[in-house]
């Protein structure tokens, strides 16, 4: 499959699993191949109802949504087979 296929899929598992918790701003955050296990690992970023806003500003500037919630959704490639969903805590850049 090519990284739009799984890309969609990831956002599909996503929306379906977490389909009771009236998700908002499902997006795309990092996609990675890893050829070895032939399976596709997708980040997605989304806010629940109950995740109020709060916004952090990093050493470089950067604003950072510290109640963003990120998972990573590992794909196979080679039937769309969902293999784990994953947290993914973002790091901290330092200046």
């Amino acid at each position: 499959m090519d990284v739009k296929e799984a890309v969609a899929k990831a956002k599909t598992y996503v929306a379906e699993a977490f389909a009771g918790e009236s998700l908002t701003n499902l997006g795309l955050e990092e996609v990675r191949f890893d050829d070895t296990a032939e399976a596709w690992s997708i980040t997605l970023g989304f806010s629940r109802p109950w995740d109020a806003p709060k916004i952090v500003t990093n050493r470089l500037g950067r604003d950072l949504d510290l109640n963003r919630i990120y998972k990573t959704v590992r794909i196979a490639d080679p039937d769309g087979r969902l293999l784990a969903v994953d947290d993914r805590v973002p790091l901290m850049a330092e200046g």
